[in-house]
């Protein structure tokens, strides 16, 4: 546990620079894709026994998961879809276990157009990613400590660029085999080739997770800090500013606290463990930058079901991206062998 806070206390100042999404080239990399990750806020870290979470967890990697194929769909906006393909598979027993995974954004068709306005055709944009994952689980102690490599690519038109880049992850397995914490240090690396000559910066992210299962009760928590790269995630809501008696426009104020609230995912499994899962989970960024003129769009409300039958998972989630729609996201886990 102090080793974890060290890691913890040592990257956060050594990322202090860094931004949040939106400001950053291959954003799509930090888009959940998972049903059930999306179900319980759409930033769980410790999700066990599910192939999907080495995407977001390399350390989360383990035997659970030899030989499972995972497929996710999520409905994104607009048209636009977003998913992801998993499979993990052990090696031998020295070496241990291997992950593979494919991440992709279709933004889908658009139409092109030429500086008078004369349709000239079509074009399309896609972001996608392929990654592969190795973990090691330490045999003196309670830690596995793990790591992605991702080779990405993304077009626009007749623009393109590929890019590299690394995860990192630690987790911590309590003696009480309920309770798991973990430090993720998420795509660390660089453009290897622009769209235009102008390199662009990744979108670091760094966040930290804790769950645990009740003893007594069939419930599964989940508690996650997110963008620990950096201290100030608040936006001002255009929405919500103050206009005042001359006329003029007062932007949102927004308190240490607030700023505080929004590294915050929380969410929830009931019945973790039985044929039927019920998942629920609240983002606090999200909901405040989703609210319209100071009212709740229950944007930060996340909530899905889970279907475990023998050698089958399936996942659905419901999940909001933009205050007028609900994106819906399926997967399916399957154990091969």
């Amino acid at each position: 546990m102090k080793k974890l806070l060290i890691i913890l206390t040592f990257l956060t100042s050594l990322f202090s620079y860094a931004q949040v999404g939106g400001e950053k080239v291959y954003s799509f990399l930090n888009l959940p894709s998972s049903a059930r990750q999306l179900g319980v806020g759409g930033a769980a870290n410790t999700i066990e026994g599910d192939v999907n979470m080495p995407l977001w967890n390399p350390a989360m990697l383990d035997t659970t998961m030899n030989n499972q194929f995972a497929v996710n769909y999520t409905s994104y906006l607009a048209g636009i879809s977003l998913g992801a393909v998993s499979y993990a598979a052990k090696i031998n027993d020295k070496f241990g276990m291997l992950y593979a995974g494919v991440q992709y954004l279709d933004y889908g068709s658009f139409t092109r157009a030429d500086e008078d306005g004369t349709i000239t055709g079509e074009f399309k944009a896609y972001d996608v990613a392929l990654t592969a994952g190795y973990a090691y689980t330490s045999k003196e102690s309670n830690f596995t400590i793990g790591a992605n490599v991702k080779l990405i690519n993304s077009l626009i038109d007749t623009y393109s660029s590929f890019g590299i880049a690394a995860d990192f992850s630690a987790l911590y397995r309590h003696s009480n085999e309920r309770t798991l914490m973990t430090l993720v240090v998420r795509n660390v690396g660089t453009q290897l080739k622009s769209y235009d000559g102008t390199i662009e910066e990744l979108p670091l992210q760094i966040n930290f997770g804790v769950s645990s299962k009740l003893e007594h009760l069939p419930l599964l928590w989940y508690v996650n800090v997110e963008n620990l790269q950096q201290w100030n995630v608040a936006v001002a809501n255009p929405s919500n500013g103050e206009i005042d008696i001359e006329g003029n426009t007062n932007p949102e104020k927004i308190s240490a606290l607030d700023n505080a609230v929004r590294h915050l995912v929380v969410g929830a499994e009931l019945f973790p463990d039985r044929k039927i899962t019920i998942r629920g989970g609240y983002n606090f960024r999200r909901s405040k930058e989703l609210a319209l003129n100071g009212t709740n769009s229950y944007g930060g409300f996340s909530y899905g079901l889970g279907l475990n039958l023998k050698r089958i998972q399936f996942n659905y989630a419901v999940t909001k991206f933009h205050p007028s729609a609900n994106s819906n996201t399926f997967s399916l886990v399957v154990n091969l062998f």
